[in-house]
């Protein structure tokens, strides 16, 4: 892994009329990390997503990825880069691998079936890989849509608020692809309004509050924001999510932190 900054940006802005949503974004991701970008609906987290994969074009500042600008060098970009957006894009009228060899296809890449096979592997998807992905679970159908967009091995992945609607075991499975994503050198900007999220996989968090960056370090920096706490011992209740994951047989996000 290099130490250079996957993404830099300096400055950037962006209205919608009067609506400012972007009111000066400084932000820099580092090489093979999972960065996670917080903030509450209509914070622009969405609209920095889109300038940074140069389907939006922003008002003012700059934007750099994989030591690519965006507005001068957009095509360069779109090589360098994958998104995945709210919503699983697959085909459900093809199976899983027919919707992989598709992508390997339009990329005109060479062998596109044993792309599909090794990615079908690699998501865990191989016992799936013939069946429509009307069937697929929403964790299946997620896993399948983040596979499709490694299509190509691109360096930078944009995950925009990848667990919206799926159950916590779906979350679960999502979060486990994109830890193995990172661990193999994929720098990954993850948006996001789930805290826990965030918390789970993030090597680096930034919070993005009225347009503007107002937090950025580490969990344990970020952390040394507050207070002092005091401590107090009391019995802890699991929450409905560790029952539910309990009762399905999954490890809960709290299980997971202790067993690591």
């Amino acid at each position: 892994m290099t130490t250079r900054n996957a993404i830099e940006i300096a400055g950037l802005t962006k209205s919608y009329g009067d609506n400012a949503v972007l009111r000066g974004v400084d932000l820099s991701v580092p090489t093979g990390t999972i960065f996670a970008l917080l903030g509450s609906n209509g914070a622009g987290k969405t609209t920095a997503v889109r300038i940074l994969s140069t389907l939006l074009k922003a008002d003012g500042g700059t934007a750099v990825v994989n030591g690519y600008d965006v507005a001068t060098q957009p095509a360069q970009v779109r090589e360098s880069i994958s998104l995945t957006g709210q919503f699983a894009a697959v085909d459900e009228i093809l199976t899983g691998r027919e919707n992989l060899v598709l992508v390997a296809q339009l990329r005109r890449l060479k062998d596109p079936g044993t792309i599909a096979d090794g990615l079908l592997a690699r998501f865990d998807l191989s016992d799936a890989a013939g069946r429509k992905t009307a069937a697929y679970s929403g964790g299946m159908r997620r896993r399948l849509d983040i596979a499709m967009s490694l299509i190509g091995d691109p360096p930078v992945l944009f995950l925009d608020e990848p667990t919206t609607g799926l159950d916590p075991q779906s979350r679960l499975e999502v979060w486990k692809t994109v830890r193995e994503l990172a661990g193999q050198g994929t720098t990954v900007l993850l948006t996001t309004q789930y805290l826990d999220e965030a918390e789970q996989l993030a090597d680096r968090i930034a919070v993005l509050h009225e347009g503007r960056i107002i937090a950025d370090g580490t969990l344990t920096e970020l952390k040394r924001l507050l207070p002092p706490t005091e401590v107090e011992y009391v019995e802890k209740q699991p929450t409905l999510e560790d029952i539910f994951l309990a009762i399905v047989g999954h490890d809960s996000p709290h299980q997971q932190r202790t067993d690591r």
